[in-house]
């Protein structure tokens, strides 16, 4: 579960953007044991890759690009056999597919809706786990 305004940072919005969809019916939100409003991270993994792939009419060619290789996001898919794991994260516009040891994925405790970090080193793709205070 996240809160409005994590939902908000890892989609690239604002609150007030989370909240119209959500009056809208786009996402739904509920309330904690706190009486705070969250919204499901599987439903949030889906609607960043449904953003991800919607055509943004503003896009344009990029002349120089710096990118770092740290990217937070939601994990939308695991998918495990008897030795390896494939883990797809989501990170605003950005997918990535990592493929590690299906014990590596057992002992992060992988699943649909959690947030990780795609650490990229070359071709390799790590997966993290963020510590929250």
């Amino acid at each position: 579960m996240f809160r409005i305004k994590e939902a908000a940072s890892l989609l690239g919005v604002s609150t007030d953007t989370v909240r119209r969809w959500a009056d809208g019916g786009r996402i739904n939100i509920s309330t904690d044991a706190s009486g705070r409003m969250v919204i499901d991270g599987t439903a949030l993994a889906h609607l960043a890759q449904e953003l991800a792939t919607a055509d943004h009419p503003d896009d344009q060619a990029v002349k120089a690009h710096s990118a770092r290789n740290r990217f937070t996001g939601l994990i939308s898919k695991v998918v495990r056999d008897t030795v390896m794991a494939q883990v797809e994260i989501q990170a605003g516009p950005h997918r990535f597919v990592s493929l590690l040891s299906r014990e590596a994925a057992d002992e992060l405790g992988l699943q649909p809706g959690m947030i990780a970090i795609a650490t990229v080193k070359a071709t390799n793709v790590a997966v993290d786990i963020p510590q929250h205070p």
